[in-house]
């Protein structure tokens, strides 16, 4: 069989579990190959398909992520490792990235609060060569990978990552002050129905905060203001529905605050000002 051939056949597996089945199947194959998908397009369509294809497939019609099977996931450009310690980086959080640089373009310290794979943090450092920054996650695992895409990236040099849990007492005490401070936090009601590939198989203590998705908000906003230089900016990821309940929270701190929406038209983050 062809990898033409394997991955139609696999596109047609994974059909009923995933909306982007070819997609899937083609980043499945190029995997395999150690190819980008586009060499493998170009390249590679009438190879013999290589040995342990349907392994793969068999794990993405268990709902796996490719991203967890493959272990990379693009973000902002550039290539993250990921690993199930972390979630997956997605493109609607490229919208704290984007507003994080026009807003901010001289940042020299950067705070990344619930860091995960280092996505945000790093993409923001990598567009801004004079920065630094720290990242804080409470997962011991997530720091190690975050630390593993910083030296891939060539950014260790910038960039810090740290053990760290914003529900503690003194969680803070030795960070001083940011100019910016970004934070994607757990912000899933603890009753939401998710997709499986989601709800099996990425961190539970990243995505759930609470009945109303907004424990996480509650417990940082409060802090926010003492880690902020006279001039400093927070950026929170917010959920769709959140932005009236997370902007009253934030108004209640004392903060101004800002909406920004991803490119589906969503509200995604919130600056505080």
């Amino acid at each position: 069989m062809t990898v033409g051939e394997a991955i139609r056949a696999a596109a047609e597996a994974l059909a009923p579990v995933s909306d982007t089945a070819r997609l899937d199947a083609e980043l499945l194959m190029a995997h395999l190959f150690g190819v980008t998908r586009s060499e493998l397009l170009l390249r590679h369509m009438r190879d013999p398909a290589p040995s342990g294809f349907a392994t793969l497939v068999e794990r993405r019609e268990r709902h796996e992520p490719v991203a967890y099977i493959t272990g990379r996931q693009e973000f902002y450009g550039l290539p993250f490792i990921v690993t199930p310690a972390t979630l997956i980086p997605r493109g609607d959080s490229e919208t704290l990235v984007e507003a994080a640089l026009a807003a901010r373009p001289d940042a020299a310290r950067v705070l990344d609060l619930g860091t995960g794979s280092g996505a945000l943090l790093l993409a923001v450092l990598a567009h801004r060569r004079g920065a630094q920054g720290i990242g804080i996650d409470r997962s011991a695992d997530a720091v190690r990978v975050a630390l593993r895409n910083a030296e891939q990236l060539g950014l260790r040099p910038q960039a810090t990552f740290l053990e760290g849990d914003w529900h503690a007492p003194g969680w803070a005490d030795d960070l001083s002050t940011f100019d910016l401070i970004l934070c994607n936090p757990p912000y899933v009601e603890s009753t939401a129905a998710l997709d499986p590939q989601v709800a099996d198989f990425e961190p539970a203590t990243a995505l759930f905060a609470g009945p109303e998705g907004l424990d996480d908000y509650c417990a940082l906003i409060p802090q926010l203001r003492a880690l902020m230089a006279p001039e400093g900016l927070a950026i929170l990821e917010i959920g769709a529905n959140q932005a009236e309940a997370v902007g009253a929270l934030a108004a209640a701190s004392g903060f101004a605050t800002e909406l920004r929406r991803d490119l589906a038209g969503r509200p995604r983050a919130l600056l505080l000002s």
